[in-house]
């Protein structure tokens, strides 16, 4: 198998998205190696397949940028790139032809018959199976021999490779969000992916220095199965405390226990805006099929999308108003759900600390530990504390990180995750915890 004649002609299906132009950027960058670095007299192609020109003309000012980075960080290398070229002397020369090299491999288009004559097909369209099973039937039909790696991060490979015909040309390929910046990488095989393909993109993986994680064709796989429940268990635990509290202290309760009692880096609604309610929402519905006895939904997440409380991202990538309003990042309202209405977060901040009650007086903040030598010893202390305290927060917390750790078991016990390892780097890794679910402090 050549692999190199495979990455001669690429496409990228929903490349102008959030995910999409990641990876286009990530693949320039690996079409790079080969074309400049390696100087294979190839005619490399990348191309840029999205529904609308104009956010693909948006599309290459981003990818400019992305490369300039690139290219100032690792200009030791692109001098040996350039060596045979008398013409560059200074770093800006070096790195302004290379970017102008690497754009000239990008080819955008708004038809999905471009992608004809691909030999990879890199996809990162909405989360619609059927949308997926048409593009790439149509494709399989026209361009027998192509490849396709799905970046969908819910949808079982194996149902989308029945249905479009692709007999084990596909793989899941589910990058974290950004795909430039995030390292894990889950690789999901169906019971037929061809070997090549297989071997080919853990290469590939490697070689954009990507950490790998192998996870069963289950959906959800290891990220969303873990994400999704735990996002479930706290609605259900702010359901409760809205019984008594409302929802917008519940809300803000719940979301404090999770980041700060947690040590984790967002709390779990400040998570789901930032996914989205209504992408939450379509990764339960796409998982449910297949776990008929579980309950993988939540009245109050359709209450607040019917409410149009939907969160994600707009373009430029700051935050929507979701169950929180933001302000330059910072929640300053919370959603009140029972009444439809924001609530400022300093009409509510003081009664929320007097229901969490005594907290460790040992203070710990993700932001400090993560990357501390001693982390492990910090954690082990702070949550030794925490379980020697009676109040509502600590409660709350501790069984919050029961269940953590819960689901992380189901998902090596059902052999979704090959090992608890593997779950772990998934959640510190994807998720920036600063430990996974599978730990000694619950």
């Amino acid at each position: 198998m050549d692999l190199i004649r495979k990455m001669e002609n690429v496409s990228v299906l929903g490349a102008a998205g959030k995910m999409g132009s990641g990876i286009l950027v990530l693949l320039s960058f690996e079409m790079a190696k080969l074309k400049i670095g390696q100087k294979e007299d190839k005619d490399f192609v990348l191309n840029a397949v999205d529904v609308s020109q104009s956010a693909l003309n948006s599309l290459l000012g981003y990818v400019k940028s992305q490369l300039v980075k690139h290219a100032e960080k690792n200009i030791v290398e692109l001098r040996t790139w350039y060596e045979d070229r008398e013409d560059l002397i200074d770093n800006d020369e070096i790195i302004s032809q290379f970017v102008y090299d690497v754009m000239e491999m990008i080819q955008t288009s708004t038809r999905i018959e471009t992608a004809y004559d691909s030999q990879l097909i890199f996809e990162a369209i909405k989360e619609d199976k059927a949308l997926k099973v048409k593009l790439f039937s149509q494709i399989k039909k026209n361009n027998p021999d192509a490849w396709f790696l799905t970046n969908t991060s819910s949808i079982p490979i194996g149902e989308i490779e029945k249905e479009a015909g692709l007999k084990g040309d596909i793989i899941g390929y589910h990058f974290y969000n950004p795909p430039v910046i995030q390292k894990l990488l889950e690789i999901i095989k169906t019971d037929h992916t061809n070997d090549d393909l297989a071997a080919f993109s853990v290469n590939l993986a490697k070689s954009m220095r990507k950490i790998v994680v192998q996870s069963r064709d289950v959906a959800g796989f290891i990220g969303n199965g873990h994400f999704m429940r735990d996002a479930l268990y706290a609605l259900k635990l702010a359901e409760e405390l809205a019984k008594t509290e409302g929802w917008a202290k519940a809300f803000f309760l719940i979301d404090t226990i999770s980041r700060d009692l947690l040590v984790r880096p967002m709390g779990i609604f400040q998570l789901l805006d930032y996914v989205g309610i209504d992408v939450t929402r379509f990764i339960l519905e796409s998982m449910q099929p297949s776990f008929p006895n579980e309950k993988l939904s939540h009245a109050a997440l359709n209450q607040l999308f019917d409410n149009e409380v939907k969160g994600g991202q707009f373009a430029d990538g700051s935050q929507k108003n979701g169950i929180f309003k933001y302000q330059k990042g910072r929640i300053t309202e919370v959603y009140d759900l029972e009444n439809a209405k924001y609530v400022p977060t300093e009409n509510i901040e003081m009664d929320c600390a007097a229901l969490l009650g005594e907290l460790p007086t040992l203070k710990i903040y993700w932001k400090s530990v993560v990357r501390d030598v001693k982390k492990a010893d910090h954690l082990k202390k702070f949550f030794n504390e925490l379980h020697q305290i009676d109040s509502v927060g600590a409660n709350l917390a501790i069984a919050y990180g029961k269940n953590s750790k819960a689901i992380g078991l189901m998902l090596v016990d059902t052999k979704v995750a090959e090992s608890k390892a593997d779950v772990n780097t998934v959640l510190q890794t994807g998720f920036f915890h600063a430990y996974g679910p599978i730990n000694d402090y619950f």
